[in-house]
């Protein structure tokens, strides 16, 4: 009798319920995610990641929906990865970026999911990482990651993402949030939207002036800034222009920021395992409560408690 398609094999295939069911998986942190991730791996690394970051109220949603419809336009597949806010009642995402997309609903060249924070910061979900390896596997062209809109600290889109877009918006003091290192810092690329508002050639001054201080050199990328008006579709081919154009300069810095990427994944999947091996196998129940207790209490210093920890996961297992 032929054994049916395992779930990586039809995640493989493309099939959109074993992407979704993959994806469920991951955001669980089911046992099966683990094998799920090491049967995929090796034929990820095609897709284009973009993410896209900035305020609440920057018109991000809008923006990616508009991206999405200019890159189908094309024929290239998309994924969509939108990071909310978790919802207090159900722990799940609350659902605005899928709403707000209801365009392509029917479209199979489109995949949407919604990803709940589930109290992580940075602006994206633990999972965010291993979903778009599903839809990399999958065969997707471009996955574009949109962060939940928490302001300066959504730096990690840089450990995510290929290309970052920081989107600001006039009028809601962005001219200052954008002279804040940590949003120079990640942008690749500039989009003001809701360009028809006043004061949005201010907000350009104020992030031409910004760039101006930093030093380029003639073979470095300095950031581009795209008006955009999301709502109309205005921009919104400029702004492929500038993925596109920084796509194809940046090759060996994406190299390396892909290098990056694994190490931080890599880092902080260790760190998860070192956590989880010292609670279930070292340590009795209730006992890193107690010497968080006691750090919390000044009892006992962080340094001295986790060189501590660490001797006793390091100490050899007794004979029996």
């Amino acid at each position: 009798m032929t054994q049916p398609p395992t779930l990586t094999a039809r995640v493989l295939a493309g099939e959109p319920r074993a992407i979704a069911r993959a994806i469920s998986l991951i955001e669980d942190e089911d046992p099966s995610a683990t094998e799920l991730v090491r049967g995929i791996f090796p034929h990820t690394g095609r897709a284009y990641l973009v993410g896209v970051t900035g305020p609440p109220g920057a018109g991000k949603s809008t923006l990616v929906d508009k991206l999405t419809a200019h890159l189908r336009a094309s024929a290239a597949t998309v994924g969509v990865i939108a990071i909310d806010p978790t919802s207090p009642f159900t722990g799940g995402a609350v659902l605005g970026d899928r709403l707000r997309m209801n365009a392509h609903a029917s479209d199979p060249g489109v995949f949407i999911r919604s990803m709940a924070t589930r109290g992580h910061l940075g602006g994206l979900s633990r999972s965010t990482g291993d979903a778009a390896l599903v839809l990399d596997a999958a065969g997707t062209d471009v996955i574009i990651i949109e962060t939940v809109g928490v302001g300066q600290d959504e730096v990690d889109i840089i450990r995510t993402a290929d290309v970052s877009v920081v989107t600001l918006v006039p009028g809601t003091g962005d001219d200052v949030q954008a002279l804040k290192a940590g949003i120079m810092e990640i942008a690749d690329i500039f989009v003001v939207n809701k360009a028809d508002r006043e004061g949005a050639d201010r907000l350009v001054s104020a992030v031409e002036a910004n760039l101006a201080l930093h030093r380029y050199g003639p073979d470095d990328w300095r950031p581009p800034i795209v008006k955009t008006v999301a709502t109309t579709g205005a921009g919104i081919a400029e702004l492929d222009q500038a993925i596109a154009a920084f796509r194809a300069h940046g090759a060996p810095r994406q190299e390396a920021r892909r290098r990056s990427r694994s190490a931080y994944r890599l880092r902080e999947l260790v760190a998860q395992r070192f956590m989880a091996h010292l609670e279930r196998e070292v340590l009795a129940d209730g006992e890193f409560d107690g010497i968080v207790d006691r750090v919390a209490a000044r009892e006992l210093d962080p340094y001295t408690a986790a060189h501590d920890l660490l001797a006793r996961a390091l100490a050899p297992s007794p004979l029996p």
